[in-house]
C-alpha cells in the first residue's frame, strides 16, 4: 500500500514537474528578493530595475530565518523524491508493465518438448528464454516426451502450459477433447525431416513394395498421416500394409533386430542433408512425398494451454519471440555446417542456397488460413478412415489462436 502511494506520488511528479519548478523558481527570486540590500551593496537601486522591483517586497521583521527554513525544506523535499524515483527505476525495472505483472502471477513455466524439436531444443539449452523471465522470477522447468501427442495430453491435464509438435496429433487430441491452443507454427519443414526407412539389405526398393509389409509408425502422429499419403501415391491403402504401432524408441529396438520391414520416422532418426543415419535406407521422405508443399501438408505446430493464451499473453508473446530466436541460431548452425561441406564437394551448392534463403526468414509464423485448411483436410482424411470418432473444425477459436503478431522485440 505505502509503495502504491509512492508510485502515485511518482506518477503525480511526473506529469507536473514543470509546473513544481515554476514554484521553486519563484520562491527563489522571492527568496533572492529578502536579501536584495545584502547582494546589492554599493549599487545604485535607481539604476537597476530588478532591484527597485525586490524593493516592493516588505517582510515582517525575523521572517527571513523562517522562509530560508521553508523554502530549503521544499527543495530538499522535491530532491529526495526524484533520488527515490530513479532508485526504484534501477531495482525494478519495468515493475509495472503487464509482463513484469503477468510474470509474477505465473511464477513457473513448464514447457514439454518432444525428442528431435530442434527449437525447442536450442532454446532450452542456451536459456534464452530464462534470461528474459528470469528478472521477473520466473523459473522455467523443462520436460521431455516421446510424441506430440502426448505433449497434448500432458497440456490438457495441466502438466505443462507451452509445448511443440507436429498437426496431426492436435487433430486426434481435439477429437479426444483435449484442452489445448495453437498459437503458432514453423514456417518451414525440413523436406528430409521424415522419411519412410528399410534395412540396408532390404528388397524394398519403392513405395509399392510395401504392400503387405510390417511398418512401424506412432499412431496419431504426423508419422502416421506421412504413410497413408506416401501409400496413396502408388493406389494403396492401410489395409494393405500390417501397421506395427510403436514410438521412435521402441521402434528403433524393432528395426535393429528386423522384426519390422520399414519403419516411418522423423528427426533425429531421419537422414537429412548433412547428417545421415546409419542402419537404414531412404525409400521416400517428405520432398519426395508432398513437394513443395511439405510445410504445408506436415506442418509443426506450438500449443499452450487456454490460461497461459487468455491470462498471460504477454510471456506467451516472449515464448514465442524466443522460439524465434532458438530457430535462427539453429539455422545458422545448419547453413555454417553446410557450407563446410560444400568447400569439400560435399553437398550440392543449391542445398547450402536454399538453406541461406531460409536462415534470412522468420522461424516462426501466425497461424493462417492456408495452414489450416491443410489441417483440415488431413481431419477430414482421418475422419473418412474412421480413425477419429468424429470431425473436428480445425478453426474453432477455442483450439486455434490466428493473429497477425509476428513476435518481434
Amino acid at each position: 500500500m505505502i509503495r502504491r502511494s509512492i508510485d502515485r506520488l511518482f506518477r503525480a511528479w511526473r506529469g507536473y514537474r514543470l509546473a513544481i519548478l515554476f514554484v521553486i523558481a519563484f520562491v527563489a527570486v522571492v527568496f533572492s528578493g529578502a536579501f536584495a540590500d545584502t547582494i546589492a551593496v554599493g549599487q545604485s537601486r535607481s539604476d537597476n530595475p530588478f532591484l527597485s522591483l525586490v524593493d516592493g517586497f516588505k517582510f515582517p521583521r525575523n521572517t527571513t530565518p523562517r522562509l530560508l527554513e521553508t523554502v530549503g525544506l521544499f527543495i530538499a523535499g522535491i530532491l529526495f523524491c526524484i533520488a527515490l524515483d530513479r532508485w526504484f527505476k534501477r531495482s525494478t525495472p519495468n515493475d509495472t508493465t503487464p509482463l513484469a505483472k503477468q510474470a509474477r502471477r505465473l511464477g513457473t513455466l513448464k514447457i514439454g518438448y518432444p525428442e528431435g524439436m530442434t527449437n525447442l531444443e536450442v532454446l532450452r539449452e542456451r536459456g534464452f528464454l530464462e534470461a528474459r523471465l528470469k528478472p521477473f522470477g520466473v523459473t522455467v522447468t523443462w520436460t521431455n516426451f516421446l510424441a506430440a501427442s502426448s505433449l497434448i495430453e500432458a497440456l490438457s491435464n495441466g502438466t505443462i502450459d507451452f509445448c511443440g509438435g507436429g498437426g496431426t496429433a492436435s487433430v486426434f487430441s481435439q477429437a479426444a477433447e483435449h484442452v489445448f491452443v495453437r498459437v503458432a507454427k514453423e514456417k518451414y519443414t525440413a523436406p528430409k525431416g521424415q522419411a519412410i526407412l528399410v534395412p540396408e539389405d532390404s528388397p524394398i526398393r519403392t513405395l509399392a513394395d510395401l504392400k503387405g509389409k510390417k511398418i512401424a509408425f506412432d499412431r496419431g502422429s504426423s508419422a502416421h498421416y506421412v504413410l497413408i499419403r506416401a501409400l496413396m501415391k502408388v493406389g494403396l491403402e492401410l489395409s494393405d500394409i500390417e501397421p506395427v504401432y510403436a514410438t521412435q524408441p521402441e521402434a528403433l529396438v524393432l528395426f535393429r533386430r528386423g522384426e519390422i520391414d520399414a519403419w516411418v520416422v522423423w528427426v533425429p532418426y531421419s537422414p537429412t542433408e548433412t547428417r545421415t543415419y546409419p542402419g537404414g535406407r531412404s525409400i521416400a521422405d517428405l520432398e519426395s512425398i508432398f513437394g513443395e508443399n511439405a510445410s504445408l501438408e506436415v506442418p509443426t505446430y506450438y500449443y499452450a494451454v487456454p490460461e497461459l493464451v487468455r491470462d498471460y499473453p504477454d510471456v506467451l508473446k516472449v515464448i514465442l519471440e524466443e522460439v524465434n530466436e532458438a530457430g535462427a541460431w539453429a539455422k545458422q548452425q545448419e547453413l555454417d555446417a553446410a557450407r563446410r561441406m560444400a568447400e569439400h564437394h560435399e553437398l550440392d551448392p543449391a542445398i547450402v542456397a536454399n538453406l541461406e534463403q531460409r536462415a534470412s526468414e522468420r522461424a516462426i509464423v501466425p497461424i493462417d488460413d492456408r495452414s489450416l485448411t491443410a489441417l483440415q483436410h488431413q481431419a477430414n482424411l482421418f475422419r473418412d478412415l474412421k480413425l477419429i470418432p468424429k470431425r473436428v473444425n480445425v478453426r474453432d477459436g477455442t483450439y486455434t489462436l490466428q493473429t497477425k503478431q509476428n513476435w518481434t522485440y
